[in-house]
């Protein structure tokens, strides 16, 4: 498993350089053969404001980096949207909601969804990778689920030992976790693998680390919009041009 905490854009950049490219993306131009489930925080931490009141809120910045993202990344891979935290039921842990299986161009689908979303109850960060695994292998081979998150585990999932779970039972799975204004809360008994993925860490990591995925931690707008874009994207296969072979830009879209 590849960890980064380099600032982006410089580590989309090495991103790119470091993931290998997977069969189907020699075929970038009719699309990624894998599709993905993206699993979003819904949870009520990405409402809140932090200790600088003049910033915006975690889900405003998320919706600003899918807005931003997705419009590049759904015409070439197959998405689909999980969420968890807000839902009809009392014990939100077990709100965990499917949107949609993966689909062509869902771009317009995700960010509509995210826009609607109104944060809210705890963190199921186990309980649904899980169910977006079953999802992608009820309806395809490989896949990718990629979890987008501000914190850690706060249903009493174990993301550690679920990652173990699913390398088993799987080779063609692969989580990524983008880390996004991660608070990690140290003393919360609903997280004692906390241990195994090391300070400043949110426990999902080991989701990553479990699966050969990637867990990336983001700070800004940006940030998240070029983790999406190198954990959802695919790889821009041609004739390069000797001016633009470089460009930082078209390095971190040359992804799975």
């Amino acid at each position: 498993m590849r960890s980064f905490r380099t600032p982006l854009p410089i580590a989309a950049t090495l991103f790119a350089l470091a993931l290998p490219l997977a069969p189907a993306a020699l075929h970038g131009a009719s699309g990624c053969a894998a599709d993905a489930m993206l699993v979003f925080d819904g949870s009520a931490s990405m409402a809140e404001l932090g200790f600088d009141t003049q910033r915006k809120t975690r889900i405003a910045e998320a919706r600003e980096a899918l807005r931003d993202a997705m419009p590049d990344i759904a015409p070439v891979r197959r998405v689909g949207l999980l969420t968890y935290g807000p839902g009809a039921s009392a014990d939100s842990c077990s709100n965990i909601d499917l949107r949609f299986a993966p689909r062509d161009n869902a771009a317009k689908a995700i960010i509509a969804e995210i826009d609607a979303l109104a944060p809210k109850g705890l963190t199921a960060l186990a309980e649904s990778v899980r169910a977006a695994s079953d999802t992608l292998r009820a309806t395809s081979g490989p896949g990718i689920v990629v979890l987008v998150t501000d914190g850690n585990e706060t249903c009493g999932g174990r993301p550690c030992a679920l990652g173990a779970a699913l390398a088993a039972e799987s080779t063609d799975l692969t989580v990524h976790v983008i880390g996004f204004k991660v608070v990690v809360d140290f003393f919360s008994w609903d997280n004692p693998e906390q241990q195994d993925v090391g300070a400043g860490n949110t426990v999902a990591k080991c989701l990553a680390d479990r699966t050969g995925g990637l867990y990336v931690s983001t700070e800004t707008v940006d940030e998240l919009a070029d983790a999406l874009r190198v954990t959802l994207g695919c790889a821009l296969i041609g004739q390069a041009d000797p001016e633009t072979e470089n460009d930082p830009r078209l390095l971190a879209r040359r992804q799975l």
